[in-house]
C-alpha cells in the first residue's frame, strides 16, 4: 500500500505545488540576500537525505496508525460482519487521506526550505501557510555548532546551530525546535554540516568590527600610527582591568 500511497501523492503533489506557487505565491526559488558587487552568494536546500529521513519518521507513525484502524476493523468484522462491511470504505479512508496529507505536507516543507550565505549574513526561509525569514549578521554570532543524532548519522546529514548575541545557547521554556527561538538559527539537514560551519567562521573572522583586539588593532596599523596603536592598547587594558 505503501508504494500506491507515494504514487498518488506524487501526481496531487505535482498539481498542488503549481496551484501554490502561482495562486497563493508561495516561492519557488532562494530568497535574495543583499550584496556588494563581486561578493560571493550561495544558496542550498537541506539535503536529500533530509528528506528521506523525514519520510521514514512518517512511514514509522503511519505504520503505527494504519495499524491500529486495521485492528480495530478486523475485530468489528469478527464480531459483526455486517458492519465490517459497512465500515470497509471509512476505513479506508482513514487510513489513506491522512497519510497523503501528511505525505504532501513533508514535501512542501522540503521544498519552502532555503539558506543563503553572504560573505555579511546568513538568511533562513521555510514555512509553507506562513513563510518565516531570518537573516542573521555574522558580527553577531556567538557560536556555531554542528549537532548529529544516530538516525541522522545514518542519513548522513547533520544540523547546524548558530547562535547568536543575547541567546547564550538556550531555547525558550517549552519550545521544541532551536530555529524558533529569536536569538538561535538552523540549519537543517545538510550533508556538508562541517564545510558550512567552516565557512560561517571564516566569515564571521572576515566581518568583525567590533573590539579592541591585537587582530583588529594588527590590522589596522598600516594606516595608524605606532602611537594609535600604543593608545588603543592601553585604553583596552584599562577597560579590562576595571571590569
Amino acid at each position: 500500500m505503501s508504494q500506491q500511497v507515494e504514487q498518488v501523492s506524487k501526481w496531487i503533489y505535482a498539481g498542488l505545488w503549481g496551484v501554490m506557487t502561482r495562486w497563493f505565491r508561495v516561492p519557488d526559488r532562494p530568497p535574495a540576500l543583499p550584496s556588494a558587487v563581486g561578493e560571493s552568494v550561495e544558496s542550498f536546500k537541506p539535503a536529500i537525505g533530509f528528506l528521506n529521513y523525514l519520510k521514514l519518521q512518517f512511514w514509522v507513525g503511519l505504520l503505527a496508525i494504519d495499524g491500529a484502524i486495521l485492528l480495530a476493523w478486523i475485530a468489528i468484522t469478527i464480531a459483526k460482519p455486517v458492519w465490517g462491511l459497512i465500515l470497509l470504505a471509512p476505513a479506508l479512508f482513514l487510513a489513506i487521506a491522512p497519510d497523503i496529507v501528511v505525505y504532501l505536507a513533508i514535501h512542501l516543507r522540503y521544498d519552502t526550505t532555503w539558506y543563503v550565505l553572504s560573505d555579511r549574513s546568513l538568511r533562513i526561509r521555510r514555512g509553507i501557510w506562513i513563510i518565516h525569514e531570518t537573516t542573521i549578521t555574522f558580527e553577531n554570532i556567538q557560536n556555531v555548532t554542528v549537532r548529529q543524532g544516530p538516525l541522522q548519522r545514518w542519513f548522513g546529514i547533520a544540523n547546524v546551530s548558530i547562535d547568536t548575541a543575547g541567546g547564550g545557547g538556550q531555547q525558550p521554556h517549552g519550545q521544541s525546535n532551536p530555529w524558533q527561538a529569536s536569538h538561535c538559527g538552523l540549519i537543517e539537514g545538510v550533508a556538508d554540516a562541517h564545510r558550512i560551519r567552516g565557512l560561517i567562521m571564516s566569515r564571521l573572522g572576515q566581518s568583525r568590527t567590533a573590539g579592541l583586539g591585537d587582530e583588529d588593532l594588527n590590522s589596522r596599523s598600516s594606516t595608524w600610527s605606532s602611537e594609535q596603536v600604543a593608545t588603543l592598547r592601553e585604553i583596552r587594558d584599562l577597560i579590562a582591568a576595571s571590569t
